[in-house]
């Protein structure tokens, strides 16, 4: 072996998957029963800019949920979704101890079955026999420089994710008909989503590409003090499409209102000459999501 190689081994970053595991566990808990602290605040000052009293007491009810959750050390809600990752591996990261796959779906089945968290995943999706432990989960992978690792987490609950939407759109529909798709997404997600909701919108890619980007979305930053990298098209048309939502006859629980979505964001992305995929993921005002750094 010669000197070059053993130096490059040297720089390897080992991190071993009995720790990837225990990490994993209590991000499933932890997500479940607390908001971070950017969901939890939208969802608080919500209520400040609903116009309507039914629409302020179903807010000021989800509120006194979070409390009796944190209070009692409860999920938030009995939806506790099919874990979905997002992990940014560094190419300078050896990872040890097993596989890195089965290490983050043990640490779903331990979060879920140490939390008492309840398991809703079926193993096949035409015999739908639960798997009894919550796996396997939905993880993305992206190499990154570096020798780095992040592993984000959400609960995803089915009833906003059935309402989810992908719109295979000609290039000439532009930005009218990008709209349109996502106004047409919420309009049809209605109460079913458990508004008020979160909205993650992909833009372009391919079919696959730009639903990824949506689910992508619901991490991104929320306010406008974010780190924010993306087009520059893309806080005006947020803010443009989360003004047009909350004049739709929504409103909190779908029983109408001024404040039927709390966040949209965008995240865009290359596409074919010939293409304009657009990806809307709804997600309920419990927008349980978590992010470690190992």
């Amino acid at each position: 072996m010669t000197d070059e190689r053993l130096k490059g081994e040297q720089k390897m970053r080992e991190i071993d998957c009995g720790n990837i595991t225990k990490t994993v566990a209590e991000m499933c808990i932890s997500a479940n029963k607390i908001l971070s602290p950017e969901v939890e605040n939208l969802v608080r000052s919500a209520k400040d800019r609903e116009e309507t009293e039914l629409g302020r007491h179903i807010l000021r009810q989800i509120e006194k949920n979070l409390d009796i959750a944190r209070e009692r050390d409860l999920p938030i809600c009995q939806d506790t979704g099919m874990a979905v990752f997002f992990v940014e591996l560094g190419q300078e990261v050896h990872i040890t101890g097993g596989a890195l796959t089965e290490a983050i779906n043990e640490g779903v089945r331990r979060g879920y079955t140490e939390g008492y968290l309840r398991k809703s995943v079926v193993g096949d999706p035409v015999e739908r026999v639960n798997t009894g432990d919550n796996t396997p989960a939905v993880i993305h992978y992206d190499i990154v420089p570096g020798d780095g690792f992040t592993i984000s987490m959400m609960a995803k609950g089915a009833g906003s994710e059935n309402k989810s939407r992908v719109f295979l759109l000609k290039p000439s529909d532009g930005i009218e008909g990008i709209k349109n798709a996502v106004l047409t997404a919420v309009r049809d997600a209605g109460a079913d989503s458990c508004p008020p909701m979160f909205i993650g919108v992909g833009i372009g890619g391919t079919f696959e590409k730009c639903a990824i980007l949506a689910k992508k979305a619901l991490f991104g930053g929320m306010t406008e003090e974010a780190d924010d990298n993306r087009p520059k098209w893309t806080r005006a048309l947020e803010k443009e499409l989360l003004s047009e939502i909350n004049t739709l006859p929504i409103g909190p629980a779908g029983l109408g209102g001024s404040v039927t979505a709390l966040s949209l964001r965008i995240e865009a992305y290359a596409t074919h000459i010939a293409s304009l995929p657009v990806a809307v993921n709804t997600c309920c005002h419990v927008n349980r999501h978590i992010m470690r750094r190992l």
